[in-house]
């Protein structure tokens, strides 16, 4: 299945260049473009791609407004946001507006196509080399509700271990080893978290478990 990506950054030289690095692969292809977050959330529209690349700062409507516009629609595509670490709090905010994950815009070709592969196939790009910095940065300002009780009564102590490392951006065998369990055993764990939270992936977990003070956030460099 070739995966269909739509681009969506003011920079006509950032475009062109991600252009040819998804163009380069087989299993990839560009379907559209868009130089501002209106034209972004009108293309995504139109030509039902399966991953939006997109940037945060654009002219008229930023990237987080558009991804919750594109994330709100039947069926959505998933989106990927392309920052810098000086971008911490709208990418949080992009993070509730539905983004599936984060690259960095410095990323290496081979990663960039493997990233969207990743997405494409419905898991988070939750790499810990970006994440945990955003989430910790930005969360120590973020205010929190109190944990509620009720919103995880249905999990297991097992599934509660797993959210709280999932929060913490460890992968299926940094979990399974640390858990002493099989990758198997922590997918199973990882899909009933899912379900019985009504989350949609990893990147929902994390949100909510920051927001319940699941995890405290280390303090800001």
């Amino acid at each position: 299945m070739t995966v269909r990506v739509l681009i969506a950054d003011d920079q006509d030289l950032v475009r062109a260049g991600f252009s040819m690095i998804i163009e380069a692969r087989d299993d990839l292809t560009v379907v559209g473009e868009a130089g501002d977050g209106e034209s972004a959330v009108r293309l995504a529209a139109r030509l039902a791609p399966d991953v939006v690349l997109m940037d945060v700062r654009m002219p008229g409507l930023n990237g987080i407004e558009a991804t919750r516009r594109i994330t709100a629609a039947a069926d959505p595509p998933k989106v990927i946001i392309l920052t810098t670490f000086d971008l911490d709090e709208p990418l949080y905010a992009a993070l509730r507006a539905g983004a599936a994950g984060f690259l960095l815009k410095d990323v290496r070709p081979a990663d960039l196509a493997e990233a969207v592969r990743v997405v494409a196939r419905g898991e988070a790009l939750l790499a810990p080399s970006v994440t945990r910095r955003l989430l910790d940065r930005f969360t120590a300002t973020e205010p929190r509700p109190p944990v509620r009780p009720d919103a995880l009564a249905a999990l297991t102590g097992r599934e509660m271990q797993t959210l709280e490392l999932i929060a913490r951006a460890a992968s299926n065998a940094e979990i399974a080893e640390r858990l002493v369990v099989t990758e198997a055993t922590v997918k199973t764990h990882v899909s009933s978290i899912l379900r019985k939270l009504g989350l949609r992936d990893r990147v929902q977990v994390v949100v909510l478990a920051y927001d319940l003070g699941l995890v405290r956030p280390r303090p800001c460099d």
